[in-house]
């Protein structure tokens, strides 16, 4: 029977809407050096508020906050908000941007292989009483971002799944900003802010 490859289960099943994977990887001489990179970008990819700066070609910005609605500096844990800035106007649901809320922050060790990942899923603003999704894709959309390590390899990887635009927020010019938004998201024009960044997660110099 063929090995499930280490922290498939973290990812949703994709039931609908679009889907798309962004991978890099890097060798090493070693199991040794590999380890410690692996070590080095987990910590990188914990630092939200790094996203923007660390993606290879800078097309968003990120900054976290924690359960309360409160800006932090620290690595990300479950519960948290993560706050987007895309280019172009935002939502008055998200008060001028999109939102996604951290649902799954774990590690995996398995004999010669390392894992960590961060699921995301679009959310409402956290101090938003009423709850409406504020993002451009529904709340059945999840963002995937992995960290492996097998033997002397490193992989950074994101994960999209079930990504739909998000036409439910209450409000006429939201809908319509994020159809087109979302649509663009669908027929892959988010990917490359994905690609983007785990080029920058992974770079050894």
């Amino acid at each position: 029977m063929e090995k499930e490859i280490i922290g498939q289960d973290h990812i949703p099943v994709h039931r609908t809407g679009a889907e798309t994977d962004a991978i890099e990887k890097v060798a090493f001489d070693n199991d040794y050096e590999a380890l410690e990179f692996f070590q080095k970008v987990r910590q990188r990819l914990s630092d939200v508020n790094r996203w923007g700066e660390m993606s290879h070609i800078s097309l968003s910005s990120f900054k976290l906050f924690d359960h309360a609605g409160r800006k932090c500096d620290r690595e990300v844990i479950e519960g948290d908000y993560i706050r987007i800035d895309i280019p172009g106007p935002g939502t008055k649901v998200g008060k001028g941007y999109d939102w996604v809320q951290v649902e799954a922050v774990f590690a995996e060790v398995d004999f010669d292989e390392d894992i960590f990942t961060i699921r995301v899923r679009p959310s409402s603003h956290p101090l938003d009483p009423d709850g409406k999704t504020a993002h451009f894709l529904t709340n059945r959309a999840t963002s995937t971002f992995q960290i492996k390590r097998i033997k002397n390899v490193v992989l950074a990887e994101e994960h999209a799944r079930n990504e739909s635009p998000n036409m439910e927020t209450g409000n006429g010019l939201d809908n319509f900003r994020n159809a087109i938004v979302g649509t663009a998201a669908r027929i892959g024009l988010s990917y490359p802010q994905w690609k983007s960044l785990i080029k920058g997660l992974i770079k050894t110099d």
